[in-house]
Protein backbone atom coordinates (compact mmCIF):
# COMPACT_ATOMS: atom_id res chain seq x y z
CA UNK A 1 0.00 0.00 0.00
CA UNK A 2 1.17 3.51 -0.76
CA UNK A 3 2.47 5.48 2.17
CA UNK A 4 1.04 8.87 1.84
CA UNK A 5 0.22 11.58 3.87
CA UNK A 6 -3.88 12.68 3.58
CA UNK A 7 -4.76 15.83 0.91
CA UNK A 8 -7.07 16.72 -0.29
CA UNK A 9 -10.66 19.32 0.07
CA UNK A 10 -11.48 20.71 3.03
CA UNK A 11 -8.48 18.90 5.46
CA UNK A 12 -6.39 21.83 5.21
CA UNK A 13 -9.47 23.93 6.10
CA UNK A 14 -10.79 21.64 8.72
CA UNK A 15 -6.97 22.02 10.37
CA UNK A 16 -6.64 25.28 10.16
CA UNK A 17 -9.99 25.95 12.06
CA UNK A 18 -8.61 23.40 14.32
CA UNK A 19 -5.88 25.58 15.07
CA UNK A 20 -8.18 28.88 14.89
CA UNK A 21 -10.18 27.65 18.04
CA UNK A 22 -7.18 26.03 19.98
CA UNK A 23 -7.58 22.55 19.78
CA UNK A 24 -3.80 21.20 18.05
CA UNK A 25 -1.65 21.52 20.60
CA UNK A 26 -3.59 20.88 23.91
CA UNK A 27 -6.18 23.42 23.93
CA UNK A 28 -9.39 23.29 22.73
CA UNK A 29 -12.66 25.79 22.56
CA UNK A 30 -15.22 25.37 25.50
CA UNK A 31 -17.85 26.48 22.48
CA UNK A 32 -17.78 23.30 20.42
CA UNK A 33 -20.81 21.78 21.81
CA UNK A 34 -20.73 18.71 19.53
CA UNK A 35 -17.80 17.35 21.18
CA UNK A 36 -19.42 17.27 24.54
CA UNK A 37 -20.27 13.35 25.85
CA UNK A 38 -22.83 12.53 28.44
CA UNK A 39 -22.02 11.68 31.65
CA UNK A 40 -20.54 8.22 32.01
CA UNK A 41 -19.70 8.29 28.76
CA UNK A 42 -15.97 6.60 28.34
CA UNK A 43 -12.84 7.44 26.66
CA UNK A 44 -9.82 4.94 26.44
CA UNK A 45 -7.37 3.89 23.93
CA UNK A 46 -6.64 0.58 22.95
CA UNK A 47 -3.37 -2.08 21.89
CA UNK A 48 -2.95 -5.39 21.80
CA UNK A 49 -0.36 -7.25 23.29
CA UNK A 50 1.58 -8.80 20.75
CA UNK A 51 1.71 -5.48 19.13
CA UNK A 52 3.23 -3.75 22.13
CA UNK A 53 4.98 -6.64 24.71
CA UNK A 54 7.94 -7.89 23.11
CA UNK A 55 8.90 -10.03 25.78
CA UNK A 56 8.52 -12.64 23.36
CA UNK A 57 10.03 -15.60 25.26
CA UNK A 58 10.09 -13.86 28.45
CA UNK A 59 9.09 -15.81 31.88
CA UNK A 60 7.82 -18.52 30.25
CA UNK A 61 6.32 -17.24 27.54
CA UNK A 62 5.62 -19.97 24.52
CA UNK A 63 5.38 -18.69 20.55
CA UNK A 64 2.62 -17.49 18.73
CA UNK A 65 1.57 -18.08 15.18
CA UNK A 66 2.96 -13.97 15.56
CA UNK A 67 6.11 -15.09 16.09
CA UNK A 68 6.27 -18.14 13.69
CA UNK A 69 5.09 -15.85 10.93
CA UNK A 70 7.33 -12.69 11.57
CA UNK A 71 10.08 -15.18 11.33
CA UNK A 72 9.37 -16.02 7.68
CA UNK A 73 11.79 -14.34 5.10
CA UNK A 74 9.22 -11.47 3.40
CA UNK A 75 6.35 -11.52 6.22
CA UNK A 76 6.79 -7.98 7.36
CA UNK A 77 7.94 -4.94 5.12
CA UNK A 78 10.51 -4.05 7.48
CA UNK A 79 12.30 -7.32 8.56
CA UNK A 80 11.28 -6.51 11.71
CA UNK A 81 9.66 -9.24 14.77
CA UNK A 82 7.85 -8.36 17.51
CA UNK A 83 10.46 -9.29 19.86
CA UNK A 84 10.85 -5.66 21.27
CA UNK A 85 7.86 -3.75 19.92
CA UNK A 86 7.12 -1.05 22.75
CA UNK A 87 8.82 -3.46 25.86
CA UNK A 88 5.81 -2.43 27.33
CA UNK A 89 5.80 -5.78 29.42
CA UNK A 90 8.83 -4.51 30.96
CA UNK A 91 7.37 -0.79 31.09
CA UNK A 92 4.20 -1.42 31.86
CA UNK A 93 4.19 1.42 34.36
CA UNK A 94 5.39 3.47 32.70
CA UNK A 95 2.68 3.26 30.03
CA UNK A 96 -0.34 3.01 33.07
CA UNK A 97 1.46 6.55 33.62
CA UNK A 98 1.07 7.49 30.27
CA UNK A 99 -2.77 6.69 30.27
CA UNK A 100 -3.20 8.58 33.50
CA UNK A 101 -1.87 11.75 32.83
CA UNK A 102 -3.99 11.47 29.56
CA UNK A 103 -6.95 11.29 31.97
CA UNK A 104 -8.09 7.88 30.85
CA UNK A 105 -11.66 6.10 31.80
CA UNK A 106 -10.43 2.64 30.28
CA UNK A 107 -8.06 0.55 28.62
CA UNK A 108 -8.56 -1.89 26.08
CA UNK A 109 -5.77 -4.06 26.00
CA UNK A 110 -5.23 -7.83 25.43
CA UNK A 111 -4.10 -11.13 26.87
CA UNK A 112 -1.54 -13.08 25.22
CA UNK A 113 -2.66 -16.68 25.03
CA UNK A 114 0.93 -18.32 24.63
CA UNK A 115 1.83 -16.50 27.70
CA UNK A 116 -0.69 -17.69 29.35
CA UNK A 117 -0.42 -21.29 28.25
CA UNK A 118 2.51 -21.59 26.28
CA UNK A 119 1.51 -24.70 24.64
CA UNK A 120 -2.15 -23.63 24.02
CA UNK A 121 -3.06 -26.16 26.55
CA UNK A 122 -2.27 -28.46 29.27
CA UNK A 123 0.65 -26.58 31.27
CA UNK A 124 -0.29 -23.01 33.11
CA UNK A 125 2.47 -20.04 33.12
CA UNK A 126 1.78 -18.48 36.49
CA UNK A 127 4.59 -15.59 35.47
CA UNK A 128 2.14 -15.01 32.77
CA UNK A 129 -0.96 -14.52 34.89
CA UNK A 130 1.15 -12.50 37.81
CA UNK A 131 2.22 -9.98 34.33
CA UNK A 132 -1.36 -9.31 34.06
CA UNK A 133 -2.46 -9.15 37.52
CA UNK A 134 0.15 -6.28 38.06
CA UNK A 135 -0.93 -4.92 35.20
CA UNK A 136 -4.99 -4.80 36.38
CA UNK A 137 -3.61 -3.70 39.65
CA UNK A 138 -1.83 -0.41 38.66
CA UNK A 139 -4.70 0.41 35.72
CA UNK A 140 -7.13 0.23 39.04
CA UNK A 141 -4.85 2.19 41.25
CA UNK A 142 -4.64 5.03 38.60
CA UNK A 143 -8.67 4.85 37.98
CA UNK A 144 -8.51 3.34 34.60
CA UNK A 145 -10.90 0.08 33.97
CA UNK A 146 -9.38 -2.49 32.34
CA UNK A 147 -11.08 -4.04 29.21
CA UNK A 148 -9.37 -6.78 28.16
CA UNK A 149 -9.37 -8.57 24.75
CA UNK A 150 -9.05 -12.67 25.20
CA UNK A 151 -7.62 -13.30 21.53
CA UNK A 152 -6.35 -10.82 19.77
CA UNK A 153 -4.76 -13.47 17.31
CA UNK A 154 -1.79 -14.31 19.37
CA UNK A 155 -2.97 -18.12 19.14
CA UNK A 156 -0.45 -20.29 20.20
CA UNK A 157 2.18 -21.60 17.52
CA UNK A 158 1.64 -25.28 18.82
CA UNK A 159 -2.06 -25.45 18.10
CA UNK A 160 -1.62 -24.13 14.80
CA UNK A 161 0.96 -26.73 14.26
CA UNK A 162 -0.94 -29.64 15.36
CA UNK A 163 -4.89 -29.08 14.95
CA UNK A 164 -4.35 -26.32 12.09
CA UNK A 165 -5.44 -23.80 14.49
CA UNK A 166 -9.45 -22.21 14.04
CA UNK A 167 -9.75 -24.72 11.05
CA UNK A 168 -10.56 -27.05 14.14
CA UNK A 169 -13.57 -27.07 16.63
CA UNK A 170 -10.75 -28.29 19.35
CA UNK A 171 -9.15 -24.79 19.22
CA UNK A 172 -12.38 -23.24 19.97
CA UNK A 173 -12.89 -25.39 23.37
CA UNK A 174 -9.33 -24.94 23.91
CA UNK A 175 -9.84 -21.36 23.91
CA UNK A 176 -12.45 -22.15 26.38
CA UNK A 177 -10.15 -23.57 28.77
CA UNK A 178 -7.59 -20.65 28.58
CA UNK A 179 -10.18 -17.90 29.19
CA UNK A 180 -12.09 -19.67 32.17
CA UNK A 181 -7.99 -19.69 33.83
CA UNK A 182 -8.06 -15.93 33.02
CA UNK A 183 -11.24 -15.01 34.37
CA UNK A 184 -11.09 -17.42 37.57
CA UNK A 185 -7.33 -14.87 38.21
CA UNK A 186 -8.32 -11.68 37.14
CA UNK A 187 -12.61 -11.72 37.25
CA UNK A 188 -12.20 -10.41 40.80
CA UNK A 189 -10.80 -7.18 39.42
CA UNK A 190 -11.67 -7.32 35.68
CA UNK A 191 -15.42 -6.70 34.89
CA UNK A 192 -15.80 -6.13 31.06
CA UNK A 193 -14.84 -8.78 28.91
CA UNK A 194 -14.03 -8.80 25.04
CA UNK A 195 -13.76 -12.50 23.81
CA UNK A 196 -12.79 -12.63 19.89
CA UNK A 197 -11.24 -9.21 17.78
CA UNK A 198 -11.99 -8.99 14.33
CA UNK A 199 -13.14 -13.20 13.20
CA UNK A 200 -13.21 -11.38 9.53
CA UNK A 201 -9.99 -10.67 9.31
CA UNK A 202 -8.09 -13.05 11.56
CA UNK A 203 -10.22 -15.50 8.90
CA UNK A 204 -9.48 -13.46 5.33
CA UNK A 205 -5.94 -11.62 5.78
CA UNK A 206 -4.61 -14.85 7.60
CA UNK A 207 -6.30 -17.89 6.29
CA UNK A 208 -6.92 -16.78 2.45
CA UNK A 209 -4.52 -13.94 1.44
CA UNK A 210 -1.96 -14.99 4.06
CA UNK A 211 -0.84 -11.91 4.56
CA UNK A 212 -1.21 -11.80 7.99
CA UNK A 213 -0.75 -14.71 10.87
CA UNK A 214 -0.22 -18.07 10.01
CA UNK A 215 0.19 -17.25 6.54
CA UNK A 216 -2.24 -19.64 5.53
CA UNK A 217 -3.70 -19.49 1.23
CA UNK A 218 -6.56 -21.84 1.27
CA UNK A 219 -10.08 -20.20 0.52
CA UNK A 220 -11.41 -23.37 1.79
CA UNK A 221 -10.56 -22.51 5.59
CA UNK A 222 -12.56 -19.15 5.44
CA UNK A 223 -15.87 -20.22 6.78
CA UNK A 224 -14.53 -22.81 8.76
CA UNK A 225 -11.96 -20.25 10.43
CA UNK A 226 -15.12 -17.91 11.43
CA UNK A 227 -17.18 -20.19 12.32
CA UNK A 228 -15.25 -21.92 15.16
CA UNK A 229 -13.95 -18.04 16.31
CA UNK A 230 -17.83 -17.55 16.51
CA UNK A 231 -17.82 -20.69 18.43
CA UNK A 232 -14.90 -19.66 20.87
CA UNK A 233 -16.76 -16.57 21.56
CA UNK A 234 -20.11 -18.21 22.54
CA UNK A 235 -18.10 -20.80 24.63
CA UNK A 236 -16.06 -18.27 25.97
CA UNK A 237 -19.38 -15.97 27.19
CA UNK A 238 -20.45 -19.71 28.83
CA UNK A 239 -17.78 -19.72 30.64
CA UNK A 240 -17.08 -16.20 32.23
CA UNK A 241 -21.16 -15.93 32.65
CA UNK A 242 -20.40 -19.48 35.14
CA UNK A 243 -18.07 -18.03 37.07
CA UNK A 244 -18.43 -14.14 37.00
CA UNK A 245 -22.50 -13.38 36.45
CA UNK A 246 -22.11 -9.69 37.01
CA UNK A 247 -19.09 -9.67 34.11
CA UNK A 248 -20.09 -7.85 31.09
CA UNK A 249 -18.99 -9.72 27.53
CA UNK A 250 -18.66 -8.43 24.26
CA UNK A 251 -17.23 -8.96 20.46
CA UNK A 252 -14.72 -6.41 18.94
CA UNK A 253 -16.01 -6.57 15.25
CA UNK A 254 -14.60 -4.80 12.16
CA UNK A 255 -17.19 -2.81 10.33
CA UNK A 256 -16.20 -1.53 6.83
CA UNK A 257 -19.06 -0.17 4.82
CA UNK A 258 -18.99 -1.45 1.28
CA UNK A 259 -21.04 0.95 -1.06
CA UNK A 260 -21.61 0.41 -4.82
CA UNK A 261 -18.54 1.58 -7.38
CA UNK A 262 -21.61 2.71 -9.61
CA UNK A 263 -24.90 3.77 -9.37
CA UNK A 264 -25.68 0.54 -11.79
CA UNK A 265 -27.96 -2.55 -10.32
CA UNK A 266 -24.70 -5.22 -10.19
CA UNK A 267 -22.69 -2.89 -8.83
CA UNK A 268 -25.19 -2.26 -5.70
CA UNK A 269 -25.81 -6.18 -5.92
CA UNK A 270 -22.22 -7.21 -5.32
CA UNK A 271 -21.69 -4.26 -2.34
CA UNK A 272 -24.38 -6.33 -0.80
CA UNK A 273 -22.82 -9.28 -1.35
CA UNK A 274 -19.22 -7.29 -0.50
CA UNK A 275 -21.24 -6.41 3.38
CA UNK A 276 -22.66 -9.57 4.00
CA UNK A 277 -19.01 -11.54 3.02
CA UNK A 278 -16.77 -8.52 5.22
CA UNK A 279 -19.63 -7.34 7.77
CA UNK A 280 -22.99 -9.51 8.50
CA UNK A 281 -20.79 -12.65 8.30
CA UNK A 282 -20.25 -12.10 12.27
CA UNK A 283 -22.95 -9.93 13.55
CA UNK A 284 -25.41 -12.05 11.96
CA UNK A 285 -25.17 -15.02 13.53
CA UNK A 286 -23.95 -13.37 17.14
CA UNK A 287 -26.99 -10.98 17.31
CA UNK A 288 -29.44 -13.01 14.95
CA UNK A 289 -28.42 -16.68 15.41
CA UNK A 290 -28.37 -17.11 11.46
CA UNK A 291 -25.65 -16.88 8.94
CA UNK A 292 -26.20 -14.04 6.14
CA UNK A 293 -28.47 -15.72 3.81
CA UNK A 294 -26.21 -14.45 0.62
CA UNK A 295 -23.12 -15.76 1.91
CA UNK A 296 -25.24 -19.40 2.96
CA UNK A 297 -26.72 -19.33 -0.52
CA UNK A 298 -23.95 -18.90 -2.49
CA UNK A 299 -21.36 -20.44 -0.41
CA UNK A 300 -22.84 -23.54 0.86
CA UNK A 301 -20.40 -26.39 -0.02
CA UNK A 302 -17.82 -24.50 2.11
CA UNK A 303 -19.34 -23.79 5.34
CA UNK A 304 -17.95 -26.55 7.75
CA UNK A 305 -19.83 -29.00 9.92
CA UNK A 306 -22.20 -27.38 12.01
CA UNK A 307 -23.36 -28.92 15.41
CA UNK A 308 -26.32 -29.48 16.91
CA UNK A 309 -26.91 -26.15 18.72
CA UNK A 310 -24.07 -23.81 17.71
CA UNK A 311 -25.63 -20.75 16.33
CA UNK A 312 -27.66 -20.62 20.08
CA UNK A 313 -24.50 -20.99 21.71
CA UNK A 314 -22.69 -18.07 19.13
CA UNK A 315 -25.91 -16.00 20.00
CA UNK A 316 -26.45 -15.87 23.16
CA UNK A 317 -27.07 -12.47 24.24
CA UNK A 318 -24.09 -10.40 24.70
CA UNK A 319 -23.70 -7.51 26.93
CA UNK A 320 -22.34 -5.08 24.07
CA UNK A 321 -21.21 -4.96 20.57
CA UNK A 322 -17.53 -3.56 20.44
CA UNK A 323 -17.30 -1.84 16.54
CA UNK A 324 -13.78 -1.55 14.94
CA UNK A 325 -14.18 1.57 12.60
CA UNK A 326 -11.58 2.92 9.91
CA UNK A 327 -13.10 3.39 6.67
CA UNK A 328 -15.17 2.32 3.99
CA UNK A 329 -14.78 0.70 0.76
CA UNK A 330 -16.57 -0.25 -2.91
CA UNK A 331 -17.86 -2.85 -4.67
CA UNK A 332 -18.01 -3.18 -8.02
CA UNK A 333 -19.39 -6.96 -9.95
CA UNK A 334 -16.54 -8.57 -11.72
CA UNK A 335 -17.96 -11.86 -13.13
CA UNK A 336 -14.57 -13.66 -12.71
CA UNK A 337 -14.32 -13.54 -8.97
CA UNK A 338 -15.32 -17.12 -7.77
CA UNK A 339 -18.70 -17.75 -6.36
CA UNK A 340 -18.79 -13.72 -4.87
CA UNK A 341 -18.47 -12.07 -8.56
CA UNK A 342 -17.99 -8.82 -6.35
CA UNK A 343 -14.92 -7.43 -6.44
CA UNK A 344 -14.24 -4.90 -3.34
CA UNK A 345 -11.66 -2.23 -3.06
CA UNK A 346 -10.80 0.84 -0.50
CA UNK A 347 -7.46 1.98 -2.94
CA UNK A 348 -9.44 3.52 -6.08
CA UNK A 349 -7.95 6.49 -7.66
CA UNK A 350 -10.69 9.25 -7.33
CA UNK A 351 -8.70 12.41 -7.00
CA UNK A 352 -9.48 14.91 -4.03
CA UNK A 353 -10.08 12.03 -1.32
CA UNK A 354 -8.59 12.43 1.80
CA UNK A 355 -6.80 9.79 2.90
CA UNK A 356 -4.49 7.98 5.72
CA UNK A 357 -0.65 6.77 5.28
CA UNK A 358 -2.77 3.32 5.17
CA UNK A 359 -4.01 4.53 2.17
CA UNK A 360 -7.86 4.56 3.87
CA UNK A 361 -10.34 6.96 3.09
CA UNK A 362 -10.81 9.34 5.91
CA UNK A 363 -14.64 9.30 6.08
CA UNK A 364 -16.56 10.27 9.82
CA UNK A 365 -19.59 9.38 8.30
CA UNK A 366 -19.33 6.03 8.48
CA UNK A 367 -20.45 6.27 12.03
CA UNK A 368 -23.92 7.50 11.30
CA UNK A 369 -24.10 4.45 8.26
CA UNK A 370 -22.75 1.40 10.82
CA UNK A 371 -24.75 2.62 13.31
CA UNK A 372 -27.97 3.27 11.99
CA UNK A 373 -27.63 -0.17 10.46
CA UNK A 374 -27.10 -1.25 14.51
CA UNK A 375 -30.17 0.50 15.13
CA UNK A 376 -32.35 -0.69 12.46
CA UNK A 377 -31.25 -4.10 11.65
CA UNK A 378 -30.27 -5.25 14.96
CA UNK A 379 -32.38 -3.41 17.83
CA UNK A 380 -30.16 -1.34 18.70
CA UNK A 381 -27.57 -2.85 21.08
CA UNK A 382 -25.23 -0.85 23.56
CA UNK A 383 -21.67 0.02 21.44
CA UNK A 384 -18.61 0.53 22.55
CA UNK A 385 -16.39 1.98 19.77
CA UNK A 386 -13.47 -0.95 20.01
CA UNK A 387 -11.16 0.83 17.51
CA UNK A 388 -11.14 3.96 15.59
CA UNK A 389 -7.82 5.72 14.89
CA UNK A 390 -5.14 6.87 11.61
CA UNK A 391 -1.39 6.01 10.78
CA UNK A 392 0.10 9.17 9.08
CA UNK A 393 3.32 10.24 8.85
CA UNK A 394 4.48 11.83 12.22
CA UNK A 395 8.21 13.09 12.89
CA UNK A 396 9.43 13.71 16.61
CA UNK A 397 11.13 17.70 16.69
CA UNK A 398 12.78 17.81 19.78
CA UNK A 399 10.29 17.28 22.18
CA UNK A 400 7.20 17.51 20.53
CA UNK A 401 5.50 15.79 17.90
CA UNK A 402 2.69 17.87 15.88
CA UNK A 403 0.16 15.85 14.19
CA UNK A 404 -2.37 18.06 12.70
CA UNK A 405 -4.30 15.64 10.58
CA UNK A 406 -4.64 13.38 13.63
CA UNK A 407 -6.26 16.38 15.52
CA UNK A 408 -9.16 16.63 12.48
CA UNK A 409 -9.38 13.29 12.23
CA UNK A 410 -9.99 12.66 15.17
CA UNK A 411 -12.54 15.60 15.81
CA UNK A 412 -14.57 14.85 12.80
CA UNK A 413 -14.94 11.12 13.28
CA UNK A 414 -15.70 11.62 17.16
CA UNK A 415 -18.43 14.51 16.02
CA UNK A 416 -20.15 12.24 13.81
CA UNK A 417 -20.12 9.53 16.90
CA UNK A 418 -21.76 12.43 18.95
CA UNK A 419 -24.64 12.82 16.15
CA UNK A 420 -25.61 9.43 15.87
CA UNK A 421 -26.14 9.04 19.78
CA UNK A 422 -28.08 12.59 19.48
CA UNK A 423 -30.45 9.71 16.47
CA UNK A 424 -30.68 7.38 19.57
CA UNK A 425 -27.52 5.10 19.39
CA UNK A 426 -26.43 3.48 22.77
CA UNK A 427 -23.03 3.76 22.37
CA UNK A 428 -21.12 3.70 25.59
CA UNK A 429 -17.77 4.40 25.30
CA UNK A 430 -14.78 5.10 22.73
CA UNK A 431 -11.42 3.26 22.15
CA UNK A 432 -9.13 5.40 20.08
CA UNK A 433 -6.36 3.17 18.52
CA UNK A 434 -3.59 3.36 19.44
CA UNK A 435 -2.54 4.47 22.54
CA UNK A 436 0.72 4.26 21.17
CA UNK A 437 2.58 3.41 17.96
CA UNK A 438 3.50 -0.15 18.13
CA UNK A 439 4.31 -3.41 15.80
CA UNK A 440 1.69 -3.03 12.71
CA UNK A 441 1.18 -6.60 11.89
CA UNK A 442 2.86 -7.04 8.62
CA UNK A 443 3.90 -3.18 8.14
CA UNK A 444 5.97 -3.49 11.39
CA UNK A 445 7.09 -0.24 12.72
CA UNK A 446 6.52 1.43 9.98
CA UNK A 447 3.08 2.62 10.26
CA UNK A 448 1.86 5.18 13.41
CA UNK A 449 -1.30 4.85 14.96
CA UNK A 450 -0.44 6.34 18.45
CA UNK A 451 -1.17 9.22 20.05
CA UNK A 452 2.07 8.54 22.08
CA UNK A 453 5.08 8.42 19.70
CA UNK A 454 7.96 5.53 20.15
CA UNK A 455 11.44 6.27 19.20
CA UNK A 456 11.84 2.48 19.50
CA UNK A 457 15.95 2.78 19.73
CA UNK A 458 15.14 4.07 23.11
CA UNK A 459 11.63 3.09 24.07
CA UNK A 460 11.17 7.22 24.64
CA UNK A 461 7.50 7.83 24.55
CA UNK A 462 6.47 11.30 23.78
CA UNK A 463 3.25 12.77 23.79
CA UNK A 464 1.81 13.91 20.57
CA UNK A 465 -0.41 16.81 20.26
CA UNK A 466 -3.20 14.35 19.24
CA UNK A 467 -2.74 12.87 22.63
CA UNK A 468 -2.92 16.14 24.49
CA UNK A 469 -5.99 17.21 22.30
CA UNK A 470 -7.64 14.17 23.85
CA UNK A 471 -6.58 14.88 27.32
CA UNK A 472 -8.51 18.39 26.82
CA UNK A 473 -11.08 16.84 25.32
CA UNK A 474 -11.84 14.40 27.90
CA UNK A 475 -11.34 16.56 30.73
CA UNK A 476 -13.90 18.63 28.88
CA UNK A 477 -16.59 16.62 28.87
CA UNK A 478 -16.00 15.07 32.14
CA UNK A 479 -16.79 18.44 33.43
CA UNK A 480 -14.23 17.83 36.75
CA UNK A 481 -15.92 14.65 37.68
CA UNK A 482 -13.70 12.15 38.54
CA UNK A 483 -12.83 9.05 36.25
CA UNK A 484 -16.07 6.83 34.98
CA UNK A 485 -14.27 4.29 35.53
CA UNK A 486 -12.51 4.87 38.77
Amino acid sequence: MERRAATGPGSREAIAGLERKGAVGGGMDQGEGDLSFPEGFLFGAATAAFQIEGASEADGKGPSIWDAFTRRAGSVRTGENGDIACDHYHRYREDVSLMAELGLDAYRGSIAWPRIYPEGRGRVNPAGLDFYSRLTDALLAAGIEPFFTLFHWDLPQRLQRELGGFRSRETAALFADYVETVVRALGDRVRRWITINEPWEFAFFGHVLGEQAPGVRNPLAYLPVIHNLLLAHGLALERIRALRPKSEVGVALSYTPIFPATESARDAWSAAVGNAFMNHISLKPLLKGRYPELIARRLRLFFPRMERGDLELISRPLDFVGINYYSRERASYRWYVPFLRSWITGRDSAEGVERTAMGWEVWPEGFGHILSVLRKDYGNPPVYITENGAAFVDSLVGDRVHDPRRVSFLARYLAALRRSMEEGSDVRGYFLWSLMDNFEWSYGTEKRFGIVYVDYPSQRRIIKDSGLWYRDLIRRSRGGRAHAGG
